[in-house]
């Protein structure tokens, strides 16, 4: 039996957001090859862990992949992912977790729906419409990153010429734009669709330090706005560090974004991120002219 997203979902999104600003979603790849956490994660036992793990640190979604999305990823197939992901998925949907499915495949998001999924993260801008479909028959939420292209597609962290946008916001919400109305025309709902610019895919550097900072500009978009900065390589463009020494880059493009209106951070750090979140938006300005945050 499919589980649909309820209203309880919505609900449980927006206190996340009273309490913090935005909504903590935890990235567990369970795949040998992912930038940051590739391997870690990768047997049925580490993977359950993780999952207790990131719940345990507050996490409001819990988003799995099975298929790494570094520069030059080859495509990973459907049983490969529902094998790698399927343990744990059906444990945190035994503990009650939001669980988002990170694939463009059909097949996998058919499957993870069915177990209890109730969002689908898909990397490709809707590469195939059928995607769509499936997530409308579940009732779920789908959530478009743009991207221009695969991941096998891309030959390096942030190696995208400048000149390849005119103006990144601009085009990416276009872009974006174009693949929701897809998305609607297969069935789902406008408000069931939600955007997430990207960053670091099919993208310098700048560009994703220019989504961040006009992260405002997305959130008037009309939909729900995810960013996943989590050491990422457009931080090491600002001061050069390995992805393991990249939190504080990522703790600050959580909090710029959320400041801008972002309602989701995806992040590998919960508690820290979470942490940095809450004080930041307790100290924000309005609050301290209301009296603080008891006001």
């Amino acid at each position: 039996m499919v589980a649909r997203l309820t209203l309880g979902h919505f609900h449980q999104l927006e206190t996340a957001a009273a309490r913090q600003g935005a909504a903590v979603m935890a990235v567990v790849n369970v795949t040998p090859d992912s930038f940051f956490d590739g391997g870690r994660w990768a047997t049925p036992d580490a993977a359950r862990r993780r999952v207790d793990e990131v719940l345990a640190e507050g996490a409001d979604i819990v988003d799995l992949g099975g298929e790494s999305t570094r520069p030059g990823a080859p495509p990973v197939p459907p049983a490969a992912q529902w094998e790698r992901v399927e343990t744990a998925l059906r444990h945190a949907v035994a503990r009650g977790a939001l669980v988002s499915i990170d694939t463009t495949s059909p097949e996998v998001a058919a499957r993870a729906l069915g177990a209890g999924a109730r969002i689908v993260n898909d990397v490709s801008c809707l590469a195939d419409v059928e995607l769509a479909r499936v997530a409308a028959r579940a009732g779920a939420v789908l959530l478009l990153m743009h991207s221009r292209g695969t991941m096998e597609a891309m030959r390096g962290f942030s190696a995208v010429p400048e000149e390849a946008y005119t103006d990144v916001v601009g085009e990416v919400l276009s872009e974006w734009r174009a693949a929701r109305a897809r998305a609607v025309e297969a069935g789902m709902p406008p408000a069931h669709v939600w955007l997430d610019p990207g960053l670091g895919f099919h993208k310098s550097a700048r560009h994703s330090l220019q989504l961040v900072a006009r992260s405002a500009e997305l959130a008037r978009a009309g939909a729900r706005l995810a960013i996943g900065p989590s050491r990422k390589s457009f931080i090491d463009a600002v001061d050069p560090a390995a992805p393991a020494e990249r939190l504080g880059g990522t703790i600050a493009a959580c909090v710029l974004a959320v400041a801008g209106g972002a309602s989701v951070v995806r992040v590998h750090d919960v508690q820290p991120v979470r942490q940095a979140l809450r004080l930041a938006w307790a100290a924000r300005p309005a609050r301290a002219e209301n009296g603080g945050p008891s006001a």
